[in-house]
């Protein structure tokens, strides 16, 4: 099985125009085109510059599962408990620079404004290109969003999915993305923690996207045993760590 990575051109002045001129055949032929649900519509594969593009002209890593286990191992290796924290951090770094290159993508895509389109197609926008690169489904739960938080579900998680049941929450970095991405998107510090994992024998993985109390809250609940189940009706009850 293998993942697909995009890499992200962050210093790009603009990078919706190809490097030395060169843009994906498809541009030309769809030039109005919104959605690319497969692999052979979102990606262009150049042998002769032994190079994978995405439909936006950036860099593609195709990655394979060893790549993924050897990552994780050897962060686990490196630092130790500290690993986890590491994967986070590149995940919301990712997900910071890609909430920058997102916006520009969306605005000249769409020709709209980002903040003046509904939350809901802002975020099948953002997340689409992640399901076609392997990245898994999702579920997006909105309706705690007034009181500072979201809940979100990943089906088939590359890092859960290619770890198998090792009994503990294996999906920082999509932690991190969430937390970066979110965080950029409304322009507030938010965190998020996953609550339930595919690594753990669930059907799929559950985050907490919100303001920090609510995060650490989940992280007290989580450390002394409750379910995922347990935080979600806490959280949704108003219920926060009193300190």
């Amino acid at each position: 099985m293998v993942s697909v990575t995009p890499s992200h051109a962050a210093e790009s002045a603009n990078p919706m125009i190809p490097a030395q001129g060169y843009q994906h055949r498809l541009h030309q032929i769809h030039p109005s085109r919104t959605n690319h649900y497969s692999l052979r519509d979102y990606l262009q594969f150049d042998s002769q510059r032994g190079s994978i593009t995405d439909w936006y002209d950036q860099r593609i890593a195709l990655a394979t599962e060893d790549f993924v286990i050897g990552l994780v191992e050897g962060l686990e290796e490196e630092v130790g408990p500290a690993s986890t924290l590491v994967m986070y951090r590149i995940g919301e770094e990712w997900g910071k620079r890609d909430a920058v290159v997102f916006k520009q993508h969306f605005e000249q895509e769409y020709q709209r404004e980002l903040r003046k389109a509904a939350l809901t197609f802002i975020l099948e926008a953002w997340w689409w290109p992640f399901t076609t690169l392997g990245w898994g489904n999702w579920e997006v739960d909105l309706t705690e969003q007034k009181n500072g938080f979201m809940f979100i579900n990943i089906f088939d998680s590359v890092v859960a999915r290619t770890l198998g049941d090792v009994g503990k929450p294996v999906c920082y970095i999509y932690a991190g993305l969430f937390a970066g991405f979110f965080s950029g998107l409304i322009q507030k510090p938010l965190g998020c923690i996953e609550l339930q994992c595919y690594a753990m024998g669930e059907t799929y993985c559950k985050f907490l996207v919100g303001k920090q109390d609510r995060i650490d809250a989940a992280a007290f609940w989580q450390n002394e045993g409750a379910t995922a189940r347990d935080i979600e009706k806490r959280l949704r009850q108003g219920e926060l760590v009193k300190r």
